[in-house]
């Protein structure tokens, strides 16, 4: 793969890039248009490969934040059409890593000394390039190790690059009202946070302290002497990803066994640390040769306060969904609905986030749950195909809901997703006998 010599870090470089990828979509667009003048047949298949492909382009070059947003967009399948999955997706593990020159002179910019220095072998091309920073192999002392270098510039870009992005996605989401402020600084606040090194590994080490009993599920050790604000050195680890074991696993009890120590992984951080690893992509979990599960990667963390954590799993039990009076309730403490709606909106706020809620819970509400149940995941399909079509959501505010949605949705579309990858059947309650 093609190295990187050098990342536009000013917000002038940046905005070139993004105004470079602007021009070439809208050439796809003139180039759809005049085909379809001329075969009115022409669907947006090539569109959207082409647009997909040169906004990743652009993305990938620019790293950081701008990169991250693509990664968590790859994560939502039933949404982005699939040209747009497949590409962004790419994001999660494989991009172009910085060169070996640069490699070592960002090294020395944020150690004070050269990999050599430290290591008894370093090497200085990359095995995993992602969003924030890459991964390199090196040894010490008879360990094998994997380094973690973030990529220059990326902390100082954080804001410029999100407010290139605000106007685009207040359109986008139709954000009414100054209170939309909060989901940016929400998210600003965690890429900042995913870029500070010295975080992570506190957070890194509490986490697999506390989870280190459950079944099946294995971590790095960090190494705080040979780690700092932009570089994290841990154990390596040998595993394939969890994307790549699920293509070609054939063994049902293998995946029953990973998918349960991932579901009481994630319970077990929901219900009782109330802090869970929101960052659940494929890139993020191996699978080792004798089928557990390794959890790497503690950069994005959410804290679930207990007045956004009571409510939402208030709301996970069918008996409280079908209460009209208790489920209207709990919308507004969850700021789904709005003491400024009117009638006509609260009324389609509750129905809507009633049949979303329905069908989301619905693994809560089992003893047991295969994730491969297609049934299941046509009705997702179908519910957000219902709502991306619905001209009247278009007119509605979409200002609306806690912060805390933000990273919490995210993380269960992406565990959901893992688990349906796998092709798991898991114990709902399982995590419970960790308490």
């Amino acid at each position: 793969m093609k190295t990187i010599d050098k990342i536009p870090t000013s917000k002038l470089g940046r905005t070139t890039e993004l105004v470079k990828t602007g021009v070439k979509v809208g050439g796809n667009y003139l180039k759809y248009y005049s085909k379809k003048a001329i075969n009115p047949n022409t669907t947006r298949d090539k569109l959207n490969e082409d647009n997909a492909a040169d906004i990743y382009d652009g993305l990938k070059n620019l790293k950081g934040s701008a990169l991250k947003v693509a990664q968590m967009l790859s994560m939502e399948k039933n949404i982005l059409p699939n040209a747009y999955v497949e590409k962004f997706s790419l994001s999660q593990f494989s991009v172009p890593p910085l060169s070996a020159p640069l490699v070592r002179k960002t090294f020395k910019k944020y150690h004070g000394k050269y990999p050599e220095d430290l290591y008894d072998t370093f090497a200085t091309q990359s095995v995993n390039a992602a969003s924030i920073g890459q991964v390199h192999k090196a040894a010490k002392d008879g360990k094998k190790l994997a380094v973690k270098i973030q990529y220059p510039g990326v902390a100082d870009s954080i804001s410029s690059d999100l407010a290139m992005v605000k106007p685009i996605a207040i359109r986008m989401f139709n954000l009414k009202g100054k209170d939309s402020d909060k989901y940016f600084q929400e998210l600003e606040g965690k890429l900042l946070e995913e870029t500070d090194y010295v975080l992570e590994v506190k957070q890194s080490k509490e986490i697999t302290n506390a989870c280190a009993k459950i079944e099946n599920l294995r971590f790095p050790k960090y190494y705080e002497d040979l780690s700092s604000k932009r570089i994290i050195t841990m154990d390596w680890m040998d595993g394939e990803h969890l994307s790549e074991f699920a293509k070609h696993n054939e063994d049902q009890e293998k995946a029953n066994r990973i998918g349960q120590a991932l579901w009481d992984f994630y319970m077990y951080q929901m219900h009782i640390l109330k802090a869970v690893h929101a960052d659940p992509h494929p890139g993020n979990f191996l699978v080792d040769k004798e089928g557990n599960l390794i959890a790497i990667d503690f950069g994005c963390v959410k804290k679930v306060p207990l007045e956004f954590y009571t409510p939402y799993f208030e709301l996970a039990e069918r008996e409280n969904i079908n209460n009209p009076e208790f489920f209207a309730q709990k919308m507004f403490e969850l700021e789904i609905l709005r003491e400024d709606d009117s009638d006509e909106e609260k009324k389609f706020f509750s129905e809507l986030f009633y049949e979303m809620l329905s069908l989301f819970t619905t693994p809560f509400n089992k003893d047991v749950f295969d994730f491969a149940d297609q049934e299941f995941w046509d009705k997702i399909t179908e519910l957000s195909e219902k709502y991306s079509k619905d001209t009247e959501l278009r007119k509605m505010n979409g200002n609306r809901g806690s912060k805390h949605f933000l990273y919490i949705n995210r993380t269960f579309f992406g565990l959901y997703n893992l688990l349906h990858d796998l092709k798991a059947t898991i114990r709902v309650k399982n995590f419970e006998k960790y308490l």
